[in-house]
């Protein structure tokens, strides 16, 4: 239909033709009475946003409707489509309820059987990344979908991105007596284990290497100077520390000066000053651990603990894992990562450690 300038007369007799259709004369007067032309209350009508019905409005319509009025006016009335109220009205007189179910939705894009596709080559190769398995999956199914509806498939399959744990290289004969060791260890209570100073060494490097720092930024600035944390590929420069903690007690933080740490100096620096006093302390039930450091299994440091009478803890090789001071080591990293200012010089490193 052409429509021409509410003034003109064709407009005006189909104004009053769709006037004709209200059945009810406080209706009539209600359009009679207000600011606005029969010709735009009418167009207005036919050109109804749609909008959500909260329960207390479809309540009130299926009253008005129950009183008698007709789905017109009350359309009218409450300024919605007259389609919607005649729904709503059937709707009630055929099930009795006016709450509308919700919708399904669109259809999901993938079957069944494709989500359990999906998480079965997740499993079998857990470096794929998202992208790949869309790619692998379309080639399988022949139906296109997206990384991000992979993504929530193994969502939904209890599968999430996350960084791997790293660890050592072990070989068969590593993994063999790892687990002999964990065996024989297995059923020591709390008295037994206090008995055990647990030591090691670490290395603090000004360029830090954790993972763990996180940065807020906006798209497309991945390269920004303000987003970019420089590290050195072998670590620069930085302090080996060695430390020792036990049940209810710990020993000092010792910091090395320059140079690698031999036999020699470990005797002189670690065994003589800390473990020795540590011995004295407890007498014939302390049990020293250290790992198998070549500066840990020098002769000097063998005759050295046996002249003190020190018992040494047999340790499985390639095992930092099973030192619980690697926690210690951990947090002290935290502690230095969340920093404000971080160190930058070997001594800012020394005093913060």
């Amino acid at each position: 239909m052409i429509l021409r300038h509410r003034k003109d007369p064709l407009n005006v007799c189909l104004a009053w033709m769709l006037s004709a259709k209200l059945n009810s004369e406080e209706q009539i007067s209600h359009w009679q009475s207000s600011g606005a032309s029969l010709w735009e209350r009418n167009w207005t009508s036919q050109n109804y946003l749609r909008r959500h019905l909260d329960a207390f409005t479809r309540g009130r319509i299926i009253g008005k409707l129950e009183e008698g009025r007709s789905v017109t006016s009350v359309a009218a009335e409450f300024g919605i489509a007259h389609s919607i109220v005649s729904r709503l009205w059937r709707q009630f007189k055929t099930t009795g309820t006016a709450i509308w179910g919700f919708s399904s939705g669109r259809p999901r894009g993938t079957t069944p059987a494709h989500d359990r596709y999906i998480v079965l080559q997740a499993r079998r190769n857990r470096r794929q990344t998202a992208g790949e398995i869309a790619r692998h999956t379309t080639q399988a199914t022949g139906r296109p979908i997206s990384r991000f509806t992979v993504a929530r498939r193994l969502h939904g399959g209890g599968l999430f991105a996350r960084r791997p744990v790293r660890c050592v290289p072990l070989t068969p004969a590593h993994r063999r007596r790892r687990s002999l060791w964990c065996r024989e260890h297995r059923n020591w209570r709390d008295n037994v284990w206090g008995r055990v100073l647990f030591t090691d060494e670490i290395r603090f490097s000004l360029s830090s290497d954790s993972h763990r720092i996180l940065i807020w930024r906006e798209r497309g600035s991945r390269n920004h100077p303000s987003n970019i944390i420089e590290r050195d590929r072998y670590g620069g420069h930085g302090v080996l520390v060695w430390g020792g903690i036990m049940l209810g007690s710990r020993t000092d933080l010792h910091i090395f000066d320059a140079g690698s740490v031999n036999g020699t100096r470990y005797c002189n620096e670690i065994l003589l000053p800390y473990v020795r006093l540590f011995r004295g302390a407890m007498s014939l039930q302390f049990l020293f651990m250290d790992d198998n450091a070549p500066c840990h299994r020098t002769v000097a440091a063998e005759q050295l603990l046996e002249s003190e009478d020190i018992e040494r803890m047999d340790w499985p090789a390639r095992s930092p894992d099973l030192n619980p001071i690697d926690h210690a080591w951990d947090f002290l990293g935290r502690r230095l990562a969340a920093r404000t200012l971080p160190p930058v010089t070997i001594r800012e490193l020394r005093f913060a450690l």
